[in-house]
């Protein structure tokens, strides 16, 4: 398979010949002594050589193979014998969850075949193995995003290999922005729906070519969170006096926070509350057939019309995120020991 590191050096290569070409050109046109051109020609195709080994080691493809699941699933059974029936994606702020997880075997994003690396603060970058409720889990402690340079095949990949594991159930959390007038910071929002404003544009995890051996070319999104699992979430929520409120995630590419503009047209087309991931993974979930449940933590609030502007931080996400997630890990450990 051609990775995009290769085909970048190959179109970079063709471009420098060319401008070897045209600078050699250009000196004896001015009558200048030159260097000959195969000489030229010969260091710029060992400046290539260079930079392309270069690019080897820092991108990956721009598709993964089933081959590439399997070789990173293959890695990680090799140190376990954990088999997962619950992926679980911990966002901004909430990875003490998986520190809970009992047997516990855990890996270094870099650690493992294809896997991105988390470089936002917040994303411990660890998959972890084991046990949580006596439920064996996946746990993704911290992931990757699109706006960190990553593909959408990338940002995805690991929930594609927690499929290759076994899961057949997934709960995504993040923390995001309340765009609801109701909602206040430290909410927990049961996610019932989500706008694909990134995938509309082009940005969809299942462009490229479709792994028959997950899911169909085309497949369906008209329950993209499974309602038995929304309903357990409910029941969980109201037995631990949760307050949980509901409502439809949108999903940005990031980084910037958004504009007041962008505020009002989120809240136009019916968004509950905005975050920077989760819609790419639950895309390929449902692909690969997962059942889904998604819980946001509200982490700030955005203003509403007429509203003074309010900046927003990282490190304010970050510190709300710490405060959310006690009661994220009860709503999850009630649904875990429920199932």
């Amino acid at each position: 398979m051609t990775t995009w590191g290769e085909g970048v050096s190959v179109v970079r290569w063709a471009c420098v010949s060319s401008l070897v070409e045209s600078c050699y050109n250009h000196v004896r046109m001015k009558g200048h002594n030159a260097l000959p051109l195969e000489r030229v020609s010969k260091a710029a195709e060992r400046s290539c050589e260079r930079l392309g080994s270069l690019q080897q080691e820092v991108y990956m493809p721009e598709f993964f193979s089933y081959a590439d699941l399997e070789a990173a699933a293959a890695a990680i059974r090799e140190a376990t014998d954990v088999e997962p029936q619950v992926g679980l994606v911990l966002g901004s702020g909430l990875s003490p969850l998986a520190e809970r997880v009992e047997d516990a075997v855990s890996f270094g994003y870099q650690e493992l075949p294809h896997f991105p690396a988390s470089t936002v603060a917040g994303h411990a970058g660890q998959f972890v193995l084991g046990y949580l409720e006596d439920q064996p889990v996946a746990v993704m402690q911290g992931r990757v995003h699109y706006y960190e340079g990553y593909s959408m095949t990338e940002v995805t990949f690991p929930v594609r290999v927690m499929q290759v594991l076994g899961i057949d159930k997934l709960i995504v959390t993040n923390a995001a922005g309340g765009l609801h007038p109701d909602f206040g910071v430290g909410d927990i929002m049961l996610i019932t729906d989500h706008i694909n404003l990134i995938g509309m544009a082009g940005l969809n995890p299942l462009r490229g070519p479709n792994m028959d051996e997950l899911g169909p070319r085309f497949p369906d999104m008209s329950e993209p969170y499974d309602g038995t699992l929304c309903s357990l979430a409910r029941r969980v929520a109201a037995g631990e006096r949760l307050p949980l409120r509901e409502g439809v995630y949108i999903c940005l590419a990031g980084p910037t926070y958004e504009t007041p503009a962008d505020l009002r047209f989120l809240r136009l087309i019916g968004a509950d509350a905005v975050g920077m991931s989760t819609v790419p993974e639950v895309t390929v979930a449902r692909h690969g057939g997962t059942r889904v449940v998604g819980l946001s933590g509200i982490t700030n609030v955005l203003p509403t019309e007429g509203e003074p502007a309010v900046e927003t931080s990282h490190e304010e996400v970050l510190e709300a995120g710490k405060k959310l997630a006690p009661r994220l890990e009860t709503l999850i450990r009630g649904m875990l020991r429920a199932q």
